[in-house]
């Protein structure tokens, strides 16, 4: 978190998240090393040292009293670390086995959906936890109630597929929410019929009994997105690989999907 308006709706996000799970929260913020934020710069060690301190001990006061009323109920771990942010994202979320990232994209005003910022696709790449990201999450209302009532996951039928799927079932079962499984084929009659047996088969084997099929032709992140819309969707889930992005036609379309979901994506 940065302390921005997109920070706090994560913050609320996760808080909602952590009350129904009564999970431990982490608030994590990363300062830049000044020689990397301003670049090479001619200071005598102890003056940058000093900025350093200051730098670290502003954070540190900011990040103890950020929503520190709504967050009271909670057991929260406030965390101020210096180096590259998405780096030190990673490694602490693999240090502390994390069980979920909870981070804005980097998207502003019109444009939101067009952009995705580095350190948000980093941690997407490099993090062995599921990844709960949105463009909407500065709008996440100070709730405690978390509103899921439609699951929706996107597979592509690759390696990561069942993983994604098992944990979407798990989490719409916590909130007793309707799953749909959903998967995008090229437009031929026979794919389509094949891809349905196939969803059919993940389901049974990961046990979702209950989740309802979905098929369509067409581009990848367009029509998955599109299906979240038409469906009113609360939670769009995917596969990924640990350390080699998302799988199949779900890895080169994931950016476009997580930019362009109407709703919050966890990446799995």
């Amino acid at each position: 978190m940065d302390f921005s308006e997109r920070s706090a709706g994560a913050v609320h996000c996760a808080r909602s998240l952590a009350c129904h799970f009564g999970s431990e929260l982490t608030l994590l913020h990363v300062l830049m090393p000044p020689q990397c934020e301003f670049g090479a710069v001619d200071v005598a060690g102890s003056l940058l040292a000093e900025l350093c301190r200051d730098r670290a001990q502003q954070a540190t006061l900011e990040l103890g009293s950020f929503m520190a009323p709504a967050l009271d109920s909670l057991k929260v771990h406030r965390v101020v670390l210096e180096g590259d942010p998405s780096t030190t994202i990673v490694d602490y979320a693999h240090r502390e086995h994390t069980s979920l990232i909870v981070m804005p994209t980097h998207g502003y005003g019109p444009f939101r959906r067009y952009i995705l910022g580095s350190n948000t696709a980093k941690v997407l790449h490099d993090a062995d936890c599921p990844v709960w990201t949105g463009t909407h999450l500065s709008e996440t209302p100070a709730a405690v109630a978390a509103p899921f009532h439609h699951v929706m996951c996107a597979v592509d039928l690759g390696p990561q597929s069942a993983k994604a799927l098992a944990w979407a079932m798990h989490f719409s079962r916590e909130f007793d929410a309707r799953l749909t499984l959903f998967h995008v084929t090229a437009c031929d009659p026979q794919l389509r019929s094949s891809a349905g047996d196939a969803l059919n088969n993940l389901r049974s084997q990961v046990g979702a009994t209950t989740a309802e099929l979905d098929v369509e032709s067409g581009e990848a992140s367009r029509q998955i997105c599109a299906a979240a819309q038409r469906l009113h969707a609360d939670v769009l889930v995917i596969g990924r690989g640990s350390a080699a992005g998302v799988y199949g036609r779900l890895r080169t379309n994931a950016y476009a999907i997580i930019r362009e979901s109407p709703c919050p994506v966890v990446s799995v």
